[in-house]
């Protein structure tokens, strides 16, 4: 192209652009703070010992979790567990008053409720009656036995008599058959006269006839012994059956004012009411249950893991941490390990000889004694959630040597981290 040729006019519809303003003059920008300056700073003694502090404070607390690890077992599946009284009514009857509340504290033989005791009193006045009845017929039969008693000495006090009026009309009867054998002789030698004779005969059979009579008296009297033994047998059997029923009758009373007793329900022991199912008016049945009470004697029952208790046995030392308390511990101890697992006394227990067999770990209920009395503000009752910790091992790191150790580790490190990071800032 021509260097002489004009330039080409811009074209008319083509506006003229303005000129640019001038650019504003460059801002100082701020230096950024170099990784030099970091180190410096995070290297300060400031930083460092504070850092080494809560670093010793993780290490006393990782530790000590981990020595408990090797020497204790816990477990989370554990509760309170404690007696459990239900008080039932051992009589019917209606109620007239009850004098407790829910959840009222109670102590022993303190009057719980009132059963309305009219058809009991009058049970009580009519057996007493009986008895009264029966008390008089026992005197009479022991009066007639004492009659009977007499008697029987009287008629053997005439047995006697009679006796000893046969010993000596048969001593008569046997003179007189001596001398009228004599008397006898006598006639045939011609030694005595006819008259004479015939009076020792006649003396002879006088003196047997008194002898049978005597015999036969005496029986009777012996017979009359024998009866009056017969009637006193008779009046002592009425006295038995006397005694007997006097004795039913005493026994009739004595359970017609026990039976009275039972309308006042007592507390057998101390504790807190709960599940009151009693009020003023309710008709109640025997064995009915109405309240319970729970005593404030508690223990723990943990159920660990069957691989938990290859080294746990009765006597060692635990500490129990209660949720309602906001996990505060209590010390305690092992006082017992079930004699099999939980799952062998439930309802169902497991078959495993049938179908298929899946091993699982079984739980052994543990029982473990409070050995501190629990804060008397707060009620712990049976089902609250605890999480009990035994010792199994008598290996125990003491708490200061923890500690040491913890600020030995934390201070060996910020010595270490306090040589790198001099290496790295003199590198630089």
């Amino acid at each position: 192209m021509n260097e002489n040729s004009p330039t080409p006019e811009p074209p008319q519809n083509q506006l003229a652009q303005p000129n640019p303003p001038p650019s504003a003059p460059p801002q100082p920008t701020p230096e950024k703070k170099t990784s030099g300056e970091t180190l410096q700073k995070i290297n300060s003694p400031f930083f460092i010992w504070p850092a080494a502090a809560v670093l010793a404070v993780l290490l006393f607390v990782g530790l000590n979790y981990f020595f408990d690890a090797l020497t204790h077992e816990s477990t989370d599946d554990a509760f309170i567990a404690g007696h459990v009284v239900s008080i039932a009514p051992r009589i019917d009857g209606q109620v007239s008053a009850v004098h407790v509340l829910d959840n009222q504290m109670v102590h022993s033989n303190d009057l719980l409720v009132e059963i309305d005791p009219s058809d009991y009193t009058i049970t009580v006045a009519q057996k007493q009656a009986g008895a009264e009845s029966q008390n008089a017929n026992v005197k009479t039969v022991i009066a007639a036995d004492e009659l009977m008693r007499k008697k029987v000495a009287t008629a053997e006090a005439g047995a006697r008599k009679a006796q000893a009026d046969a010993d000596a009309s048969a001593a008569s009867a046997k003179l007189a058959a001596t001398n009228f054998a004599r008397t006898e002789s006598l006639l045939k030698d011609k030694t005595v006269s006819q008259q004479e004779f015939d009076a020792g005969q006649a003396a002879n059979r006088a003196a047997q006839a008194d002898l049978a009579s005597a015999q036969e008296n005496t029986a009777v009297e012996v017979s009359k012994v024998d009866e009056a033994h017969s009637q006193l047998k008779a009046a002592e059997a009425e006295v038995g059956l006397a005694m007997s029923q006097w004795q039913e009758s005493q026994t009739n009373v004595a359970l017609a004012e026990l039976n009275l007793s039972y309308t006042k329900i007592f507390a057998p022991c101390d504790g807190r009411v709960t599940r009151k199912q009693v009020e003023a008016g309710d008709y109640l049945q025997t064995g009915q249950i109405i309240m319970s009470i729970v005593p404030t004697d508690v223990w723990v029952v943990a159920n660990f893991k069957e691989s938990q208790l290859r080294k746990m046995k009765p006597g060692q030392p635990a500490t129990v941490e209660i949720d309602a308390l906001g996990d505060r511990k209590f010390r305690a101890h092992v006082d017992s390990v079930q004699a099999g697992s939980g799952a062998q006394f439930s309802l169902l227990p497991p078959e495993n000889a049938t179908g298929n067999f899946v091993k699982v770990i079984q739980r052994v209920p543990v029982k473990i004694l409070f050995d501190e009395p629990l804060p008397a503000g707060h009620t712990i009752g049976p089902g609250l959630s605890v999480t009990p910790s035994v010792q199994t091992s008598s290996f125990r790191v003491p708490d200061f040597v923890v500690a040491l150790i913890a600020i030995i580790l934390a201070f060996a490190t910020a010595v270490v981290f306090r040589f790198i990071l001099n290496r790295k800032i003199n590198g630089k």
